[in-house]
């Protein structure tokens, strides 16, 4: 089995020591995705359904360099700087994956604090 770095300027870029992605084969494992804007570096939006917006551009944007879409999609993480959020963020993630045949799996959690201080990160875990 090899493993590939995925890597796009389409999406954020690690603000830390990690991949964006790592291709495994027939598993694509996705860092993280924060809400940052990869064409201004900005963070987009000031309430968690715009922000979870852009962490699902910044998602399909890594996984379309490894060749692959929502769709593929099979586990999702989303953390929570705040739980009252969960509402109108599945209403966001509904929306994400609502071409797909089967919704992923998913884990929400809230946690202390998210880097750059931002309302929402979501993880995937995607397959061939």
């Amino acid at each position: 089995m090899s493993i590939k770095r995925i890597q796009t300027d389409k999406a954020p870029a690690a603000i830390g020591p990690y991949s964006q992605a790592v291709d495994c084969g027939n598993i694509v494992f996705c860092s993280g995705q924060i809400p940052v804007d990869p064409a201004t570096g900005a963070i987009a939006g000031d309430d968690a359904p715009s922000q979870a917006r852009q962490c699902f551009k910044n998602i399909a944007a890594v996984l379309k360099e490894a060749g692959l879409a929502l769709d593929s999609v099979v586990k999702a993480t989303v953390f929570l700087a705040d739980m009252n959020d969960f509402a109108s963020v599945n209403e966001v993630y509904a929306e994400a994956f609502s071409s797909c045949p089967v919704l992923p799996a998913r884990s929400a959690v809230q946690v202390a604090r998210l880097p750059k201080d931002v309302k929402v990160e979501i993880e995937v875990i995607a397959i061939r």
